[in-house]
């Protein structure tokens, strides 16, 4: 069965630039290289880390001065870090934190091939080097995940106890609702999202644009509706699949959002369990009771991303604190509150007839609008 929900990945859901756009000068210790054809900063770092698969991945670190926060970002189809250097190192600048990018095996100058269980393996040697190089804590990370990147994030969030906030940008429900309105999940689907968003327990913002003709927005309004702890989401009018940056709604809410996670306190740490270093850095999936995925019931539920050891761990942290209150929803004035956008209205549910949709750029395709980076210069009365 692995092998059919390989082939149905490998048919649509990947898609890495050819040739890469940067290229990678191997250091002769350790795991730092030194990035090509991109612009050198002060502030930027890339190593090559080791996957848990075997594979080689290329990640870049962008320091901010004074973060409080640091963003994984786990990036859309047909793009690699080359693409996305600019975008990161602007992204970490207005918003005011550190920003790990990182390429999937098989795309830029990573080893190996694309496939599901890969870029989870992808994420979590990103996030081990967040916990373990840059000492940072998992209840100052922000997941983002921007098209298929919505699926290893959302793999990863619903893992994580202790996150500090999840970003899905034009996120997908599951790989073959992509192509077909199907209504339930069935076991050779890949990137069940739709099954695994109520088990992220902190904050989630949903980004869409209402005019996405690769993944609908219907994805991102059905993942928010299942979200435990919603925040506000972004339905930007007229936005299509790879040009939402371009929306100066876009930045100015994704800032809103992050300077409200800033004010939360993070986490408690009361009840957590000591931990065991020889047990996995995630959590064991949780399976929620009002959606059983087909493979969930015929298959035993996927283990924990280190399998060397059964037992739970907790994720590794580099300062304790020391809060026992309850976490309060971000949103909790108006549970089911209304996009941004409430004026728009939605495309074809996805509970239609089964018909395959017309799709020419499936997750993005073989092609990728690249940000103009002027978006991002704000004006001195912007948000």
């Amino acid at each position: 069965m692995g092998g059919v929900t390989s082939t149905v990945a490998a048919r649509f859901a990947f898609f890495p630039p050819t040739p890469p756009s940067y290229g990678v000068i191997e250091k002769e210790q350790g795991e730092v290289v030194e990035l090509t054809q991109v612009p050198r900063r002060s502030n930027v770092e890339a190593r090559r880390l080791q996957t848990k698969k075997g594979n080689g991945i290329i990640a870049m670190y962008v320091r901010h001065p004074g973060a409080k926060l640091t963003l994984l970002y786990s990036h859309g189809n047909a793009a690699d870090l080359g693409q996305m250097y600019e975008l990161f190192v602007e992204l970490s600048s207005h918003l005011g934190v550190n920003l790990m990018g990182y390429d999937y095996s098989g795309y830029g100058q990573s080893s190996g091939k694309p496939s599901e269980q890969n870029t989870y393996a992808d994420i979590e040697a990103a996030y081990r080097c967040l916990i373990e190089t840059y000492c940072a804590c998992e209840e100052d990370i922000i997941l983002y995940g921007q098209s298929v990147g919505s699926g290893p994030t959302c793999d990863m969030g619903s893992r994580l106890s202790r996150l500090r906030a999840v970003v899905l940008h034009s996120p997908i429900m599951s790989g073959l609702r992509v192509m077909y309105p199907v209504k339930h999940t069935y076991w050779f689907d890949i990137y069940k999202n739709i099954d695994k968003i109520p088990s992220i327990k902190c904050p989630v913002l949903v980004i869409h644009g209402t005019s996405d003709e690769v993944v609908d927005c219907s994805h991102g309004k059905q993942l928010w509706e299942h979200c435990k702890e919603k925040y506000e989401p972004l339905w930007i009018k007229g936005g299509n699949h790879c040009n939402l940056e371009l929306y100066p709604e876009y930045i100015k809410h994704l800032k809103k959002f992050v300077a409200a996670i800033e004010k939360r306190p993070p986490p408690s740490l009361e009840n957590i369990p000591k931990i065991d270093e020889n047990s996995s850095l995630l959590d064991p999936p949780v399976v929620t009771s009002d959606r059983l995925s087909t493979d969930q019931k015929l298959e035993k539920p996927r283990a924990s991303v280190d399998q060397r050891e059964s037992k739970p761990r907790q994720s590794t942290d580099c300062r304790e604190r020391d809060n026992g209150k309850p976490r309060s929803s971000t949103d909790r004035r108006d549970k089911s509150r209304k996009s941004v956008d409430a004026s728009d209205k939605p495309r074809l549910s996805v509970d239609q007839s089964d018909k395959p949709r017309k799709s020419i750029d499936r997750f993005g395709g073989m092609m990728r609008s690249v940000c103009n980076i002027d978006c991002f210069k704000v004006t001195a009365t912007g948000g």
